[in-house]
């Protein structure tokens, strides 16, 4: 009689580890990944049933329910997004939800982005959801911003402008008296002229000072930036400007106004808004391109138009003019 008895109870382990195997260690019915978002408060209840409907684990919601209570751990389910691997099984995925790390999906302002690119890269981003709105110039502060695939995009906006405007209330308060600015939104239409101006971070603070020592004397900015934004909001010109368009009667040629642009020509990082509130001691009053990608500076109209001349002449030896 004991023989019979021992096939039967091992015929019950086998199939309760049949069963087990079934319902908590296989993947579920449709091939991943599986991209899962989890909203905050969500349970173990909610999260079966969640991940039985999209066939990320295998049965029911009830009897993975069941498993997860027998077999896992009681910690509770994160809130976030997560990619289930192709072939994770149950218990997998209970961990991952549990212990794992959602995923991270970032939407990049570079320094010196317009807002018309920053809204047509928000618009391009397949998990967002929502109209985007449109963005003033200057309004969000270059970075790299975190969001979950279903965020509308006017959050995220919201997000950058609000950073903006924190940065602006910790900056603006330590500010030098070295540049004639009125208005932390002065200060960052200055920026965005040096931030367009020069892509080496050592050179901010010296334009910053030239541009301050303009201001103070009430000379023209004369920033090639600012002509060229009216026509493309920002967008590189692709091409030699005209000579109408240097001349061109506007709020935001520096060429044929005195004293600021109208407004911010671009988006500028907080290296280029330091750069303006704490502007490098200088005398100098112009720069040029170098031909090394950085500029050089002189403090009289002389020096300057010999720096000019130096500068044709490597455009030439380059067959750029």
């Amino acid at each position: 009689m004991k023989r019979p008895l021992l096939i039967g109870a091992a015929a019950l382990v086998l199939a309760a580890l049949v069963v087990i195997y079934t319902f908590w260690w296989a993947p579920g019915p449709k091939r991943g990944p599986h991209d899962i978002i989890v909203k905050e408060g969500t349970t173990l209840h909610s999260v079966a049933r969640q991940l039985v409907s999209e066939g990320a684990v295998p049965g029911t919601a009830r009897t993975y329910y069941v498993m997860a209570r027998l077999f896992g751990s009681t910690d509770p389910i994160q809130a976030g997004e997560f990619e289930i691997p192709r072939g994770m099984g149950g218990a997998s995925v209970l961990d991952l939800l549990q212990h794992g790390k959602p995923l991270l999906r970032l939407i990049t302002v570079a320094e010196g982005m317009p807002s018309i690119i920053v809204e047509e890269k928000l618009a391009a981003n397949p998990y967002l959801t929502g109209p985007t709105p449109d963005i003033p110039e200057g309004s969000v502060l270059p970075d790299s911003y975190s969001f979950q695939r279903g965020d509308a995009r006017a959050a995220v906006v919201k997000r950058m402008q609000q950073a903006m405007t924190k940065a602006l209330a910790q900056l603006w308060p330590k500010r030098s008296n070295d540049c004639p600015l009125a208005s932390p939104e002065q200060a960052v239409i200055l920026a965005s002229i040096v931030e367009k101006e020069t892509a080496k971070p050592a050179e901010r603070p010296l334009i910053g000072g030239v541009y301050c020592n303009r201001l103070k004397i009430g000379m023209p900015l004369q920033a090639d930036p600012t002509f060229i934004y009216p026509i493309t909001k920002g967008k590189p010109l692709g091409r030699r400007p005209r000579l109408s368009e240097v001349h061109a009667k506007n709020d935001y040629n520096t060429y044929e106004i005195n004293g600021l642009p109208a407004g911010p020509i671009t988006n500028p990082g907080k290296a280029s808004i330091e750069a303006v509130l704490h502007p490098a001691q200088t005398k100098a009053l112009y720069f040029v391109a170098d031909g090394t990608g950085g500029h050089v500076f002189a403090e009289t109209l002389a020096e300057q138009n010999a720096n000019v001349a130096k500068w044709y002449a490597i455009r030439r030896q380059r067959g750029q003019m």
